[in-house]
């Protein structure tokens, strides 16, 4: 009997987390597009399904232990394993306050999503990833998140010193090499994508780079054969500096 893949990208009712889930679901896999807000979940899901795509909603909320334990025991009843999970879900706070002065509160919001929701996810839905036996995850990261780019005057990022979201993946970077290293006896495959500065919702629109040019690597490394990388940083280029 053939298997039929599947996989969670969690933020998914819009922008990049939906250009993720469509491209999965493109290539046959059973998507699940994690988001909080029902009406907005079954939005998603039910344009896909009208482009003849198997794609179903998922509540759950990143920054909630219960939504999250309560997400991947809804997935378990449905299919046994997990092929990919997609940590897309991610804000971005803080930006234009120096570091010098950006409210703790602030931080503590962008680290529940951008770290401590990517490690709740995966945690909770490990026991089905491990099931997969070639199981894939993605940490939907960001160049900012480099601290040699952040280093080097030459690059286009060096002066964006956000506290809060710069640092929250630069741990996120951190928790990705921690998380392969301890997933990899299960065949299970994790890596973090940097999309580039794309047009979403979160900037404004301003990012130069699509949706669909930004979806590129994270598809690429939710898809990687049995040679592909682990513990690794990408972007469209390649391979990142830590």
């Amino acid at each position: 009997m053939t298997h039929t893949k599947t996989a969670v990208v969690t933020g998914a009712n819009k922008g990049i987390g939906f250009e993720i889930a469509r491209r999965l679901a493109a290539e046959g896999y059973r998507v699940f597009l994690g988001a909080r807000d029902r009406g907005r979940g079954e939005a998603a899901a039910a344009k896909l399904r009208a482009q003849g795509l198997d794609a179903h909603w998922l509540e759950l909320d990143v920054t909630d232990d219960e939504s999250t334990i309560s997400a991947a025991e809804k997935l378990a009843a449905q299919t046994g394993t997990l092929d990919v999970l997609v940590n897309n879900a991610g804000i971005a706070e803080g930006f234009g306050i120096s570091p010098l002065e950006e409210p703790i509160e602030i931080t503590k919001k962008v680290y529940e999503v951008n770290v401590f929701g990517p490690i709740r996810v995966t945690q909770a839905f490990m026991p089905l990833l491990k099931g997969s036996k070639a199981g894939r995850i993605v940490m939907m990261s960001s160049e900012l998140g480099s601290i040699q780019s952040l280093l080097d005057p030459g690059n286009e990022f060096y002066a964006i010193n956000a506290l809060g979201y710069n640092s929250s993946k630069s741990a996120l970077n951190a928790a990705t090499v921690s998380i392969a290293k301890a997933a990899e006896p299960f065949g299970i495959k994790v890596n973090a994508a940097d999309p580039g500065y794309t047009a979403t919702e979160m900037n404004g629109n301003s990012g130069y780079r699509t949706v669909e040019q930004a979806a590129e690597v994270a598809v690429k490394l939710a898809t990687l054969g049995e040679d592909g990388p682990t513990a690794g940083y990408f972007n469209h280029n390649g391979v990142l500096p830590w």
